[in-house]
């Protein structure tokens, strides 16, 4: 089975998460933390930042690792990187995404994460307290 490893920005502020929606692929409408896969020659943290760039035109700051997710899907095996963020400025634009808000931790689960994304719901929610 094919490996595809990618990196997620848990984007914080004011204990609020940022959630985007896949606005295209095979996982279209689903919620997800933004983020991609990481190119030859980049290391984890560089790749968050040029896929928040080309993804939402932010600047961010990468943080601490919170956690490596490993999930299986039917074609491939996914390992995401997940970082804690936080923004340089206020400015997103959703340049990929349907749609995106910001949820406190007692909002998480109300929205439909896609199933490697769902893994970081209950570590988000003891992160805050």
């Amino acid at each position: 089975m094919k490996t595809i490893e990618v990196v997620a920005a848990i984007i914080k502020k004011d204990n609020k998460y940022f959630a985007t929606q896949r606005g295209y692929g095979d996982f279209a409408g689903g919620w997800e933390f933004p983020g991609g896969k990481i190119e030859s020659g980049e290391t984890a943290k560089q790749a968050l930042v040029r896929e928040i760039k080309e993804e939402l035109d932010a600047d961010i700051v990468v943080g601490e690792l919170l956690d490596t997710v490993e999930h299986d899907y039917p074609e491939f095996h996914l390992t995401m990187h997940c970082f804690i963020c936080e923004l340089v400025s206020e400015r997103l634009v959703l340049l990929e995404h349907e749609a995106a808000k910001w949820l406190a931790a007692e909002e998480l689960e109300s929205v439909d994460w896609l199933p490697a994304d769902n893994g970081l719901i209950e570590k988000l929610k003891e992160n805050v307290k």
